[in-house]
């Protein structure tokens, strides 16, 4: 099933089916069907109990695709009043009481944040540097397990991160990453030798 313009389909989970509006708004595409069953294939279909942060939420494509999947919470991050506006009428539409819309700067956003996040979705604008600015930000919010799932059209440095899955999809790299586990074991064993 093709999308309609101007609207994202739920692919799965409580929402299935479910097509959602969203307005025109510069740089803003939804991830496509086809990326979100492999990505969803990849985080495993039931996301009950993760906390999930869609950092550049745009149509809300990926926040709204956890939350059908029983997400614990999604908190959706979104600068533009337009759009941010459409994912409050989207979530009150599917009477979705785990997302959290926020109007807000995605960088400062990063700077006031004090939770962490099982799973955290960035698909910024295309052409824009703004992944490389957060990748550097996310792994203070990231849980002990958690893990980044990037969109972009080139891959980015992913220092400090290991890539667990990647794939293309047109002009579209894709992939899945966790804290390097260097850095989490160092931390483990920091723990052991301070405990």
């Amino acid at each position: 099933m093709s999308q309609q313009r101007n609207k994202v389909r739920i692919i799965a989970g409580d929402y299935r089916r479910r097509l959602l509006p969203f307005p025109d708004s510069e740089g803003l595409r939804p991830t496509p069907d086809r990326v979100r069953e492999t990505l969803f294939n990849w985080l495993g279909q039931d996301m009950a109990g993760r906390r999930c942060l869609d950092l550049f939420a745009g149509s809300g494509a990926l926040g709204f695709e956890a939350a059908s999947r029983r997400a614990r919470q999604v908190v959706m991050v979104e600068k533009s009043r337009k759009v941010a506006d459409s994912l409050r009428q989207n979530k009150a539409l599917l009477g979705a009481a785990s997302i959290d819309v926020v109007g807000m700067d995605a960088l400062m956003y990063l700077k006031t944040v004090h939770q962490a996040f099982d799973v955290i979705f960035l698909d910024p604008p295309y052409g824009s540097d703004l992944l490389i600015q957060v990748l550097p930000l996310l792994g203070g919010l990231l849980s002990e397990d958690g893990v980044i799932y990037f969109e972009a059209r080139q891959w980015p440095g992913l220092e400090g991160f290991e890539l667990l899955r990647r794939d293309k999809a047109g002009a579209v790299h894709y992939g899945l990453a966790r804290r390097a586990r260097a850095s989490a074991e160092t931390r483990s064993l920091s723990n052991d030798i301070t405990g």
